[in-house]
């Protein structure tokens, strides 16, 4: 059952009000054909619109199913329109855009028809307007009348109760417009057919009923239903919803009829995605290369445990930067105390005998080797023709010998020299007593450690690998060193008979070694090491010396007789004076090698396991200069990424300002489109789902672009940077990164597009369907 109870509708233009309806009623039949005659201005159209759901009436009511609409909601029209109302309008109203199949598919796949269903009954109702063979053909490609055939077409695919025809035939010539309202004539057998014309001639030859309006009223009524008729009609009305495919197919078929311009919207879009990507590229190109760097150098750099250990956690780096939670420039007349930097950023270790065998248990897969430092005094005598018998000064730190590592019992690649070192003379034996000279990339070495050796050396020498390996230093042991005065010792200073004599300790250049090439931290660096065992040896030797078990009694300094200090951190102790004569084994430093990058993670887990529940007074720490350097170029690199990609995000936002002006100019492009639409049933999230597919989808090409441009652009960056710097293949950009910027790209343009896609859902369906 349809009816009109009353029904009145006005417009208003200003202080203008036209009243297009005046209290009309009229029932209608399940199925016949009704044609509305009257003069233009006389509510025809205005009727059919709100019959057809398009408009909406001021007051009265329309009778569906025998219930009232005035509390209908936007869905529940769009329903109505989608499954009961088939429109056939006097300018066909196709989507120019899509193919005439599409078109006819259109009701159905709002209404969630199945892909081959749709299509099949598609193809049914073109054969049954004569156009089955026209199906994959473009609106544009076909007559006035197919066009009206195809109009018809769609208006039957959905199956609809109710046909509203406005003018059919009004811009057909008289042969075609008797055509198809031979056509609507017989659609009326089994429905209910309403047609607004002009033409009264049309109206008395096809319809079996007539209604007149003039200024809004009915006046005449042919066939009026009568109170005693029994109507059965039910319509129908299933929701509607248009899928996302369906969306990005209808904004991709648009988008497709301006490749031009979407070429360009998307590369100009393109623009910041292509500054970001190469930036992102540069910089992970760069980590990359730090990396390596890191992997090949900064990995065998030790973790170092000694006395004083320092941290650089993110607290003391503000603290140090002069960032901090207090007021600036306070007006307070108030001092506030800061920490000693020093004081908060070491942290002084209890080295024992407990934690030693803590490091020995250390998994050795893990370790390239172990050095032990001891503060056991080296008195070392060498002697050269021209400057005879004299003592290696150590009091320098540049005159100090490297203490090598010792590698795993198990290790099969000898350890951390073999992996950092290549060996040009000898062989390097960790485990004995020896000396090894380090000679920089030009097999250079410096004139202070030649002469330690006793070269007697000037200017730009040069000394064969055989001299250098059959050259030998002497190490004098306590008892030929001291010589006991009453309670006291003193340093003899006769070195050639502290050098011949028979208690020393005969120690040579093991080996000659230089930096591997790929090695860059220390290819450059060179000087004396000598192997741990030199210092053990000394150390059993020495332990049981006349002044060791002299000092052991005594209270003061046995050499200087000044007494020892009991102050905490003191080094003036009576423990430190017994080590540094050879009295303690204990080291005071321990430097762990890692074998890799991964290992150090499992060493500085293994080395924090320590520290568990211990009070922050007996916990161990260590320093771990490659993690420090590792963060701090890191952070560096961040910094300059961030900076850099936020200059670049600057287009990215013109790009979305520009994206809402391209989706609003399509709005206005396309709103007959959206008047179709909603004739068929489209919801407003519908028409907001087609505007949003359009900008995803050039937001997808911006993304693609840009990263494609950005790709072809790292070819001419690298070849610069490798000629610049000699770094090849640096700009790599990440495919995750590739991924997010694509992704940010559709984000951004669907936040463009966001307001006119919703500008577009809230357009009048009535008024969109009388734009051109």
């Amino acid at each position: 059952m349809l009816k009109l109870e009353k029904i009145r509708k006005s417009y208003k233009t200003g202080d203008f009000v036209q009243d297009a309806l005046k209290s009309v009623s009229l029932s209608f039949r399940k199925n016949e054909f009704v044609a509305i005659l009257g003069q233009s201005g006389s509510g025809k159209t205005t009727m059919l619109n709100i019959v057809g759901g398009l408009d909406r009436y001021d007051s009265g009511d329309l009778i569906i199913n025998n219930k009232s609409t005035k509390n209908f909601k936007d869905k529940d029209w769009d329903a109505y329109r989608n499954n009961c109302i088939g429109f056939v309008f006097q300018s066909y109203n196709l989507i120019s855009h899509i193919s005439v199949l599409a078109n006819i598919e259109m009701g159905m796949t709002l209404s969630g028809v199945g892909s081959s269903t749709r299509k099949a009954k598609a193809l049914e109702v073109l054969e049954r307007v004569g156009l089955k063979e026209h199906a994959h053909k473009k609106p544009s490609q076909l007559s006035g009348g197919q066009m009206q055939r195809v109009a018809i077409a769609r208006a039957l695919a959905n199956d609809p109760d109710i046909i509203l025809a406005d003018e059919p035939t009004g811009a057909l010539d008289s042969e075609t417009s008797v055509q198809i309202m031979e056509l609507i004539q017989e659609i009326a057998k089994d429905k209910l057919v309403i047609m607004v014309t002009h033409n009264p001639e049309l109206a008395d030859t096809y319809a079996n009923r007539i209604i007149n309006l003039k200024d809004g009223n009915v006046v005449d009524d042919s066939n009026p239903i009568k109170d005693n008729e029994d109507d059965k009609t039910n319509f129908n009305i299933r929701k509607t919803a248009m899928s996302y495919l369906t969306a990005l197919k209808l904004s991709f078929n648009n988008i497709r009829t301006k490749k031009g311009r979407t070429i360009l919207t998307s590369f100009a879009s393109s623009i910041g995605i292509i500054g970001i990507a190469l930036i992102l590229a540069l910089s992970n190109g760069f980590q990359m290369q730090i990396d390596a760097f890191e992997q090949d150098s900064l990995s065998q750099m030790p973790i170092t445990i000694s006395q004083q250990a320092m941290q650089l956690d993110s607290d003391t780096m503000s603290s140090m930067s002069g960032s901090s939670d207090n007021e600036k420039y306070p007006t307070a007349k108030d001092v506030i105390v800061q920490e000693d930097m020093m004081e908060s950023m070491m942290h002084t270790n209890k080295i024992t005998d407990d934690y030693i065998e803590y490091i020995e248990k250390l998994d050795q897969k893990y370790v390239a080797g172990i050095a032990y430092q001891k503060t056991t005094v080296m008195n070392i005598v060498t002697h050269s023709e021209k400057n005879g018998y004299s003592q290696i000064d150590f009091s320098s730190q540049f005159d100090q010998w490297t203490l090598l590592p010792t590698p795993p019992e198990d290790s099969t690649d000898n350890g951390i020299v073999n992996k950092l070192y290549d060996t040009l003379a000898g062989e390097v034996d960790e485990t004995k007593p020896g000396i090894v000279l380090q000679v920089d990339s030009s097999n250079q070495v410096s004139s202070a450690a030649l002469k330690q050796l006793g070269f007697d050396v000037e200017g730009d020498e040069k000394i064969s690998f055989e001299d250098i390996m059959n050259k030998e230093v002497k190490v004098v042991l306590n008892d030929d060193y001291y010589t006991q005065v009453g309670d006291y010792f003193m340093m003899n200073n006769n070195y050639e008979v502290m050098y011949n004599s028979d208690n020393t300790i005969t120690l040579k250049v093991q080996a000659i070694i230089r930096g591997k090439e790929d090695k860059e931290m220390i290819t450059n660096g060179s000087g004396l090491a000598y192997t741990s065992a030199i210092v053990d040896e000394i150390i059993s030797k020495n332990e049981n010396s006349a002044i060791v078990k002299a000092q052991e009694g005594k209270d003061y300094n046995v050499l200087s007789g000044q007494p020892f200090d009991t102050a905490e951190g003191s080094t003036n102790t009576k423990e430190t004076m017994m080590g540094y004569l050879g009295a303690q084994s204990t080291p005071v430093a321990v430097y762990v090698y890692p074998r890799d990058f991964d290992s150090k993670d499992k060493v500085v887990e293994y080395l924090d396991a320590y520290n568990e529940g211990k009070d922050a007074d007996d916990t161990v720490q260590y320093t771990d200069m490659a993690a420090m350097i590792s963060s701090l170029s890191g952070d560096i690199m961040s910094a300059i990424t961030i900076v850099l990609i936020a200059f670049s995000a600057i287009s990215l936002v013109v790009s979305s300002i520009m994206i809402g002006i391209i989706t609003y100019i399509s709005v206005l492009e396309r709103t007959k489109e959206i008047g179709i639409l909603r004739a068929l049933g489209a919801r407003k999230k519908d028409i907001t789902r087609v505007f949003n597919a359009e900008t995803f989808i050039i937001g997808l090409c911006s993304g693609l672009i840009g990263i494609g441009i950005a790709q072809l652009l790292t070819i001419p960056a690298n070849s610069i940077i490798e000629s610049m710097s000699g770094l090849a293949n640096v700009a790599q950009l990440n495919p995750i990164h590739a991924l997010i910027l694509i992704a940010i790209s559709m984000i951004l343009t669907l936040i463009g597009g966001f307001i006119p896609a919703k500008l577009a859902a809230k357009k009048d369906p009535v008024e969109a369907l009388r734009s051109e």
